[in-house]
């Protein structure tokens, strides 16, 4: 066979094994402007609260703002077991990165319904400002669901935060 002979057939992307499969739930996709101006933990926990209702595992969001402390996305970043949550701040940022976000807020759930907030919260809290602060994307607050309450760690006088809160308690500083 020479060249000239040789013809180059398009081939067809074989199709994807069963065991494979994308899912895309509403609920669960990114969500793009809501619109929803956040001025307090009190609104953090109103707009997220349904969406925590319905979980028994341990799951954190990410709002992420734009300049205007407008709500412009929502993304699961990780999903736990029953009280514990793996979160790397890599996760965290390259969605905040994605939507252009301002600056974002956490938000996560405790299942047990009890919203104190455990030295793991507290630790990894710390870690996603300090991420934060080198991409320049302020983590505004950490807000913990529990059955009908909540706990806001930027007025927890845990402020790692780079903004004080205006209606924060003056507390010390916490150390690491």
């Amino acid at each position: 066979m020479t060249a000239a002979q040789v013809s180059i057939q398009p081939t067809r992307t074989p199709p994807l094994p069963a065991w494979i499969r994308l899912v895309r739930e509403p609920s669960l996709a990114p969500k793009r402007g809501s619109g929803t101006r956040i001025r307090s933990a009190e609104d953090v926990f109103r707009l997220v609260r349904p969406f925590f209702d319905r979980e028994e595992v341990e799951v954190m969001i990410c709002l992420m703002l734009d300049s205007q402390s407008r709500v412009v996305g929502q993304y699961e970043v990780s999903r736990g077991l029953l009280n514990s949550c793996l979160v790397h701040p890599r996760e965290v940022f390259r969605a905040a990165i994605g939507f252009a976000a301002a600056g974002i807020i956490l938000a996560h759930n405790h299942p047990s319904g009890d919203p104190t907030p455990s030295p793991e919260d507290r630790a990894v809290t710390r870690q996603l400002v300090a991420a934060g602060k080198l991409l320049d994307i302020p983590v505004y607050d950490h807000v913990i669901i529990g059955a009908d309450r909540f706990t806001s760690l930027a007025l927890d006088c845990f402020n790692p935060f780079p903004l004080p809160a205006p209606e924060a308690p003056q507390c010390q500083p916490a150390t690491a």
